[in-house]
């Protein structure tokens, strides 16, 4: 048996026989890293073959048998609506998120609910079974249908599920799990390929649901092969850092729904709770009172109309280059609403700082938050307070125009359910009734109701 070092780029899964610092085939950076590897002969390769097998006979497309898709709810009513009303049998999700973010936690709640009449296999290869079954008891979930095991080897893990056969499978996770028949280290592009290769081939036949655990990197990309993301059908990622109370989880990929729906849980003494009314929520802080630099908006996140606050402080500078930061909002969109303000109303910005923040840390991409950021800095820089019954609805150009967004009859309606009394948004051509609607054509008509 020989074996023969390689340097594998740990994004993409190229090898080099030297080191390289930038790699040739998705030129990221320092991203070469040193394995040990099997040298086998090629009777040895044709001979090997994997533990488990996944093929199905040819068939026409008229003649394949079409299934309905069965969905299963995991008595979690934010995931269910995540994952467009449950999962189904033989589907793989991937979820990702940062350290501590409530992954684990997430998968023990969903497991205490399906175990009631599923049978759950809980795969950790991070935590000893006395320390999941405390985290269990604090978070009060009763475990009566739930196994649980402490492995690292696929081997055994395929055994364990030959033998338990349960019908959901949770591994936490795919990082920390390694194919005996590969001499690189547990976490390595090789290693996270193959092990998620087997769980694939053993659970789709089966219809065994699984839930894969993935770290990420500390550039917030899925840690491993993109291909590992090609393999599962749901990929899942808490957008939130952990140190925030609101726990966001969207979806990347959905082969049996919708990718446009967005999950909101708070991190409670009892783990994860739903966050149905999200404005509620968003809207704790008072809104009766003026404030400078503050204007709400509504954003969409999925189907669902979220209440928004926008916060924008415009201070003098003392540098020469004036600063411009953004928290939860696109920097090089807040850049362009800064530079449309400047031409279109004369406000003078070259000798501010300027930073534009959403309230309740969350990470939101809507064009219809321009309006909103555009009223906040007006604000901020004149120093004239904005009503908290306002609410800014709109897309801004950078000519300065106004434009519609999409749902914008959702919107308009959450807001008055809200309790607003003024709506602005942009001129449309089928103009929307009501006394509490203000129509703006473009930022300097928006700047008149501001004084």
């Amino acid at each position: 048996m020989k074996f023969k070092t390689v340097f594998t780029c740990q994004k993409c899964g190229y090898t080099s026989t030297k080191w390289l610092g930038q790699c040739p085939d998705c030129s990221a950076w320092n991203t070469m890293a040193e394995e040990v590897v099997q040298e086998e002969s090629k009777t040895a390769k044709a001979a090997r073959k994997s533990f488990t097998e996944f093929s199905s006979e040819l068939t026409s497309l008229k003649d394949a048998c079409v299934q309905d898709l069965k969905r299963i709810p995991t008595g979690i009513k934010e995931f269910d609506r995540l994952v467009c009303g449950g999962l189904v049998e033989g589907q793989m999700i991937l979820l990702a998120g940062a350290p501590g973010i409530g992954k684990s936690t997430l998968m023990l709640q969903i497991a205490g609910n399906l175990s009631k009449s599923k049978k759950v296999l809980y795969v950790s290869g991070e935590e000893s079974s006395s320390q999941i079954a405390g985290r269990a008891a604090r978070l009060k979930v009763k475990g009566d249908n739930i196994t649980l095991l402490s492995e690292t080897n696929m081997l055994n893990i395929i055994n364990a599920v030959e033998n338990e056969k349960p019908q959901i499978l949770i591994l936490d996770s795919i990082q920390t799990v390694y194919h005996p028949e590969f001499s690189s280290s547990a976490g390595t592009i090789g290693q996270v390929r193959e092990s998620a290769a087997e769980i694939l081939r053993l659970a789709k036949p089966k219809g065994i649901i699984v839930f894969i655990l993935g770290h990420i990197t500390k550039e917030g990309s899925l840690a491993g092969p993109k291909v590992l993301e090609h393999m599962v059908d749901s990929v899942l990622y808490f957008d939130t850092e952990r140190d925030n109370v609101l726990r966001m989880l969207r979806a990347h990929k959905n082969r049996f729904g919708s990718t446009s729906e967005t999950a909101l849980f708070k991190m409670g003494a009892c783990g994860l709770e739903d966050v149905e009314d999200a404005s509620a929520y968003f809207s704790q802080t008072s809104r009766t009172k003026t404030m400078t630099g503050r204007a709400f908006s509504i954003a969409a996140e999925g189907t669902r109309p979220i209440l928004t606050e926008v916060q924008a402080l415009a201070s003098p500078t003392h540098y020469p280059f004036p600063r411009r930061i953004s928290t939860g909002i696109d920097l090089n969109r807040c850049q362009m609403l800064l530079a449309a303000l400047e031409k279109h109303i004369n406000i003078n910005l070259e000798n501010r700082d300027v930073y534009v923040s959403l309230a309740g840390g969350t990470k939101i991409s809507d064009p219809a938050l321009d309006m909103a950021v555009c009223a906040a800095v007006i604000s901020s820089a004149r120093d004239k307070a904005l009503d908290g019954s306002c609410v800014f609805i709109g897309e801004i150009g950078i000519l300065g125009q106004s434009a519609p967004v999409s749902m914008m009859d959702r919107r308009i309606e959450e807001a008055r359910r809200l309790g607003m009394k003024k709506i602005f948004i942009p001129a449309m051509r089928d103009p929307v009734k009501g006394g509490d609607i203000i129509q703006i054509e473009d930022l300097y008509s928006l700047s008149l109701h501001i004084k």
